[in-house]
């Protein structure tokens, strides 16, 4: 990665979290960095699309009054130079397995740029609680120091190596910092999904039970899984696709083949 290397930064935590500073310093050691993010917390709120936004220029770039996805689009194709590569995080919380990638709002903003064959990558920081509620749970600037590091090594490194030739965008989740930087693992999503809903009057409160277990001995998740990987210290990264591809298959053919002379002729 060069001086002149464009990079548009985005999250979903929005923009006065610690976690974009974090990447924010260390990425604009090495390229020139505009930060396009969400005025306010946006997570979870996938490739929602607002279609007009408010803007206000703040201390370390703008402050879109809208969603991830609002803030590449508008970062591409208005208030940017046109980037050489898109970046997402550093988000609060990890990022890990196939559900969360419509879900989450880091995710959703690499995906969006992967649509402008813009190359991606979207980072998480996998912190592990007990009871506290995750929204009380204060992350440090220096606990995204790892996040920061492997962040910019493959900012500097993956477009030259040609990663982007085969993957849209890298989903990467990050472990706290424990003294050595941890080993990077290649990984898959996990396909581990577990929800349930409980119904209390008017109200229906929706759980996600994948978290429930994530003590490393017994972890349920195989190897070589992005879950796995980052609870037992390593660096996950996913290196993902998008658009979505179609698998085309002789049942659905003979389907749509069957279509007109099962509904027969219509009156008009």
């Amino acid at each position: 990665m060069s001086d002149d290397c464009e990079i548009l930064l985005t999250n979903d935590d929005g923009i006065d979290s610690t976690g974009i500073r974090a990447l924010y310093d260390a990425l604009s050691e090495h390229a020139n960095v505009t930060v396009v993010a969400p005025a306010d917390d946006r997570s979870a709120c996938g490739r929602s699309l607002s279609h007009e936004v408010e803007v206000d220029e703040r201390g370390l770039g703008y402050a879109v009054h809208g969603t991830p996805a609002d803030c590449v689009v508008a970062g591409l194709a208005e208030l940017g130079p046109y980037p050489d590569l898109v970046v997402a995080g550093c988000n609060k919380g990890a990022n890990l397995g196939e559900y969360v990638l419509g879900r989450s709002g880091t995710i959703s903003a690499a995906v969006e740029a992967a649509f402008f064959d813009v190359p991606a990558i979207a980072t998480s920081l996998y912190v592990p609680v007990d009871d506290t509620p995750f929204k009380e749970v204060d992350v440090t600037a220096e606990e995204y120091a790892e996040a920061a590091r492997v962040t910019s090594y493959l900012a500097e490194n993956a477009l030259e190596a040609g990663v982007f030739d085969h993957a849209a965008y890298l989903n990467v989740n990050v472990p706290l910092p424990d003294g050595d930087p941890a080993p990077i693992e290649i990984t898959r999503p996990s396909k581990r999904y577990e929800m349930d809903a409980e119904r209390d009057g008017t109200h229906v409160t929706l759980h996600d039970r994948v978290w429930d277990d994530m003590d490393p001995d017994s972890l349920p998740d195989p190897d070589g899984t992005d879950r796995r990987a980052v609870v037992e210290g390593r660096i996950s990264v996913s290196p993902l696709t998008a658009p979505h591809t179609t698998n085309h298959h002789e049942a659905l053919d003979a389907l749509a083949d069957a279509y007109h002379d099962a509904v027969g002729p219509t009156d008009r």
